[in-house]
């Protein structure tokens, strides 16, 4: 009897498993695409989020399902994935449309992510999305103003 092996997704795939597990409410399978070590880099997060962090898969699972009762993905599109000279490394654009849980509130988040993939597993991601627009969704654009204006002080 011969054992099959199971190919390694390309990055192309796990970009797309990426995506579709994002709508997923609890967030276990989204986790489960990141590496065991994980470098993730958001070069315009907003005042008291990290810009960047080197963390676990698990430690990923926790932050992911924590966030999960506050917001609701509904659906993603304008989806553009560009494969790039490295195999690893694929760039995506897209718009995530979701709704606040507490208020109803509806949103749409344009990212652009670049994402590293090595053995099936995203290892690097730098994340790129507006934090104002995301601070509006969230209702906490006073907030955000407020710890800008102590930071130009």
């Amino acid at each position: 009897m011969t054992e099959q092996t199971k190919a390694t997704p390309t990055a192309h795939e796990v970009v797309e498993r990426f995506l579709s597990a994002a709508l997923d409410p609890a967030g276990g399978n989204l986790a489960d695409l990141y590496g065991a070590s994980v470098v993730i880099e958001m070069p315009f997060a907003p005042p008291g989020i990290p810009q960047r962090s080197e963390t676990s898969g698990e430690e990923l699972r926790t932050r992911f399902q924590a966030g999960a009762g506050a917001r609701e993905y509904q659906k993603i599109d304008s989806v553009v994935i560009h494969q790039t000279a490295d195999p690893e490394v694929v760039i995506v654009e897209y718009d995530v449309h979701g709704k606040v849980v507490a208020t109803g509130k509806q949103f749409v988040l344009s990212y652009i992510c670049v994402m590293t993939i090595r053995d099936g597993k995203i290892v690097h991601s730098r994340d790129y999305t507006n934090p104002i627009t995301g601070a509006r969704a969230l209702g906490m654009l006073p907030q955000l103003i407020e710890l800008l204006s102590q930071e130009s002080e």
